[in-house]
């Protein structure tokens, strides 16, 4: 994939990290999904979608809620991987599709609920967000969530993001603030806002664990050639020594945006 927003244009490919990224991406803290439940998303025998879903962190964390899940994704390889995470897990009834997020090809008024966590700014959002209110049921919810780490709050954080740019000069991933929000352009004619809520949060990591985050990030294993990326674990293993303790506890901001469709009975 490439984008112009995104990375000055470098090719960044999600696929490359699957199998870590089954490992090591299931990231996002408890209370998310307790806030999420809490908002209406993830109601007994809701029919939900999971856009981007990567390796089906969503519907796997929230399948014990009874809601019906959907996982999609556009690399064959990570829904590789959500399949055999899901069954690993034993969530058998969630289903699996490969198809870009603008063009699911879902039959119309399908779904009481659409999620998309982490994986929005990689869509065409006017595209998206058509296809979204098309295949949701009338008054259907869109769920948009988006985590970010702390580097102005955190150390740790602070010196990854100094060390992926020493190896990926282009990535734009990096340097976060707090978030504020704004009614964006493609929600427009689509979609009302019903709820916006942001948070701070500390998530928990071994050394390990971290380090294996982060090589699944866009900036290192889904862009870096094979040789950079031993180098960068080298160099950050390393530095990461000079932390005594194996336990890293590390600022994050979550953000949840629930908008429901204008589309009526």
């Amino acid at each position: 994939m490439k984008l112009d927003s995104i990375d000055r244009g470098k090719e960044f490919d999600f696929g490359r990290t699957s199998k870590d990224y089954a490992e090591y991406r299931d990231i996002y803290p408890k209370n998310m999904y307790k806030k999420l439940i809490s908002f209406g998303i993830g109601k007994k025998g809701q029919k939900i979608l999971d856009l981007g879903s990567g390796t089906a962190v969503l519907p796997i964390n929230l399948y014990e809620t009874g809601a019906k899940f959907t996982a999609t994704d556009i690399s064959e390889n990570q829904i590789y991987y959500a399949k055999l995470n899901a069954e690993k897990k034993g969530c058998k009834k969630i289903n699996f599709k490969v198809c870009p997020a603008e063009n699911t090809g879902f039959p119309d008024s399908n779904f009481d609920v659409v999620t998309a966590v982490q994986c929005f700014h990689y869509f065409n959002p006017e595209d998206a967000a058509t296809e979204i209110r098309r295949i949701l049921k009338p008054n259907g919810l869109f769920c948009k969530i988006f985590m970010d780490w702390l580097p102005y709050e955190d150390k740790v954080i602070k010196q990854m993001e100094e060390l992926v740019l020493k190896y990926n000069p282009d990535w734009t991933g990096n340097g976060f603030k707090d978030f504020k929000y704004s009614y964006p352009k493609w929600a427009d004619n689509k979609f009302k806002i019903n709820t916006v809520h942001s948070y701070n949060t500390i998530i928990d990591f071994t050394k390990e664990e971290w380090i294996k985050r982060i090589k699944t990030c866009r900036g290192v294993g889904a862009s870096l050639s094979d040789f950079e990326i031993q180098k960068f674990e080298k160099e950050y293993r390393k530095l990461l020594d000079e932390y005594g303790t194996n336990y890293l506890h590390l600022k994050h901001q979550i953000h949840i945006e629930i908008y429901s469709s204008t589309k009526e009975y």
